[in-house]
């Protein structure tokens, strides 16, 4: 009997939606839209059918007006009421100067990314290893750490926090991942890797937990009481900032 994965029957109906709402982008931005293309899960793998975001990247000639964005997700709410709330719009100019498109979502974007449409492809310089480390260090490390010590004050897990917390088990397998290679990969690529290279302080056996309630789109209550762990593995994560946890 033939295996159907349910994560992967998701991912095929999630990009079926996103290419239907090309023909609305094309014409609501006509030429400035310079490409649209799937990137996260959708193109580089381990998409979840409950847990993963539709992220999508739109290079324009001049950027997006806040309208435009409006536009741009409401349509995608109006086409489908499961998919649509899920679209996650990484865009920028021609020039990659503004918008939302940070170091590591260029990483994305130069080595996976799927094209929906192209007029013409606009690359931009491929961030160093130094430029990644330094925007990992800023506020994605900060953001993470005040989510981590909230969940490991948390006496209950409210069923609204469910993907919150499960993204904050799995985060510091990405971080490390990202902040020793200086590529953007799946919660599959980091925890191989990461089983590999064992960072000192770093427990890789509840990252593989959560990677496992991740791809059974499965409630993570059971994970709830590993909350008082997210203060070592922030310390793991510090300590490989400052330079005391190299690669081997």
């Amino acid at each position: 009997m033939t295996h159907i994965d349910p994560n992967e029957v998701a991912r095929n109906a999630a990009v079926d939606c996103v290419r239907r709402l090309v023909p609305y982008w094309q014409a609501a931005l006509g030429t400035e839209l310079l490409g649209a293309y799937l990137t996260g899960s959708l193109a580089h793998g381990g998409f979840s059918r409950r847990y993963s975001d539709i992220d999508v990247a739109l290079v324009t000639e001049a950027g997006l007006s806040p309208q435009a964005l409006d536009r741009v997700r409401s349509e995608a709410a109006v086409l489908s009421a499961d998919w649509g709330p899920k679209l996650s719009v990484f865009w920028t100019d021609r020039h990659f100067g503004l918008g939302r498109f940070p170091p590591l979502d260029r990483i994305d974007y130069l080595d996976r990314a799927v094209m929906l449409v192209e007029r013409e492809c606009v690359r931009p310089a491929r961030p160093t290893l130094e430029e990644i480390q330094r925007y990992l260090g800023g506020a994605p490390f900060a953001n993470w750490t005040d989510r981590a010590r909230r969940f490991a004050a948390s006496e209950t897990l409210e069923p609204k926090d469910h993907n919150a917390y499960l993204r904050t088990l799995l985060y510091p397998g990405r971080f490390c991942y990202s902040w020793m290679t200086g590529r953007m990969g799946s919660n599959d690529d980091a925890v191989a890797f990461l089983s590999e290279t064992r960072p000192a302080g770093l427990d890789v056996s509840l990252i593989t937990r959560a990677l496992q309630c991740r791809q059974a789109a499965a409630d993570p209550d059971s994970l709830f009481p590993a909350r008082t762990m997210l203060p070592s593995q922030v310390d793991a994560c510090a300590a490989l900032i400052a330079g005391r946890n190299a690669l081997p």
